[in-house]
């Protein structure tokens, strides 16, 4: 089993980026997290951050036949990427859209995602933690 983690905008900045909300652990320390889950549960990872939209876009088609599912995190393009939504409907891979704060407690604009009725779920709220049980859930629908 081959999963992709996709992060997008801004996230490049954990760590730095207001770290009362998002935590002072860096995008690389969640990277190592996942990896080390990845290993645990006999799985492999592939790992991809960009701050544009078509980048996203562009490595969810290329997913296709690469991996098993996909663990995303858009960051704001949750709230506005019909191109985002459109490329995971496109490949068809059972994905699991994270939030490492709540969405659902911050501001308005934030309640809504437009990517997540391409998703099997979402986590929200949880930290990086979050991606971890992400990654379970994930190896657990492909091999059911």
């Amino acid at each position: 089993m081959r999963f992709l983690v996709i992060n997008g905008v801004n996230l490049n900045m954990l760590g730095v980026r207001e770290p009362d909300i998002y935590g002072k652990n860096t995008l690389s320390t969640l990277e190592e997290q996942i990896s080390e889950r990845a290993k645990q549960l006999g799985c492999e990872v592939g790992f991809f951050q960009s701050n544009y939209e078509g980048a996203i876009c562009d490595e969810i088609q290329n997913a296709l036949g690469r991996y098993d599912g996909i663990i995303i995190n858009p960051g704001a393009f949750t709230h506005y990427s019909y191109a985002i939504r459109d490329a995971l409907g496109s490949v068809k891979l059972p994905a699991i859209e994270v939030h490492i704060s709540n969405i659902h407690k911050r501001e308005e604009f934030r309640h809504t995602s437009v990517t997540v009725a391409e998703c099997i779920g979402q986590i929200c709220g949880l930290g990086f933690k979050g991606y971890l049980y992400a990654l379970e859930a994930l190896c657990d629908a492909v091999k059911n």
